[in-house]
């Protein structure tokens, strides 16, 4: 990544993240209020998330930090092992639902950004037992933050649903039945994999994109601008 291109990134990050929890911080006792109301328990969730790798990074040790969201889910939702949240997850609340589509669970990670943990844009963060698992079965996974801070939204993020399928509307809709199930496998509906191996495109695609000063603020504005359309849109489960 240029040198430029990383300073400048890390000072929108600073900057961007300042005014967004200036901004947002006082709808935060509102938003405490509905989700410990819903569902009484702690208000805040965290979960350990996969950061920035280095080019000597080994898949067994990556660097991980706490990611911090407004609870979605019931308090025992990981109760015995960590899961991924499916379509029609019956362990998501009520109030967790409107969060999640409207992204506004994800308002505690200005924190994370000014901790320099994550960018505003960026790949989204995943667990490390997930990067580990579909590191062996998806090309090129490991490589989504190489010398890359995760994001809050992303490329992927404004391009596809929550979930990461891809809407009928999408510019890569006709290339939905080779991204999905490529090799037509029998039983395999909806599988984390199809879904990742999607994200990873938009993943690698803004990657490149860091390459070129101009090319990288332009795509960072522009998802940045669309972030707060989709989250109006109430885009994914």
């Amino acid at each position: 990544m240029d040198w430029k291109v990383k300073v400048v990134k890390r000072a929108i990050d600073v900057v961007g993240a300042s005014v967004g929890l200036a901004v947002t911080a006082p709808f935060f006792p509102l938003l405490a209020a509905v989700v410990y109301l819903d569902n009484p328990g702690p208000i805040f969730y965290s979960q350990v998330r996969v950061g920035r790798t280095d080019h000597g990074t080994q898949i067994d040790a990556l660097p991980t930090f706490k990611m911090w969201k407004f609870r979605s889910m019931r308090v025992d939702a990981e109760k015995g092992k960590a899961q991924l949240a499916g379509k029609n997850d019956d362990r998501i609340t009520r109030v967790g639902r409107v969060l999640r589509k409207t992204r506004l669970d994800e308002l505690p990670q200005f924190w994370n950004v000014l901790r320099g943990d994550m960018s505003i844009v960026g790949p989204r963060p995943e667990r490390p037992e997930l990067v580990q698992t579909l590191s062996a079965v998806i090309p090129m996974f490991e490589e989504r933050t190489r010398d890359l801070r995760p994001g809050i939204t992303g490329l992927a993020q404004v391009s596809l649903d929550y979930l990461g399928r891809i809407p009928d509307d999408s510019q890569i809709a006709h290339l939905r039945d080779t991204l999905v199930n490529p090799f037509k496998l029998e039983g395999v509906e909806d599988s984390i994999a199809d879904d990742m191996r999607t994200k990873l495109l938009y993943d690698l695609a803004y990657a490149m994109r860091l390459e070129d000063f101009g090319t990288f603020l332009k795509t960072d504005l522009e998802v940045m601008f669309k972030t707060p359309l989709v989250m109006l849109g109430a885009r994914g489960r």
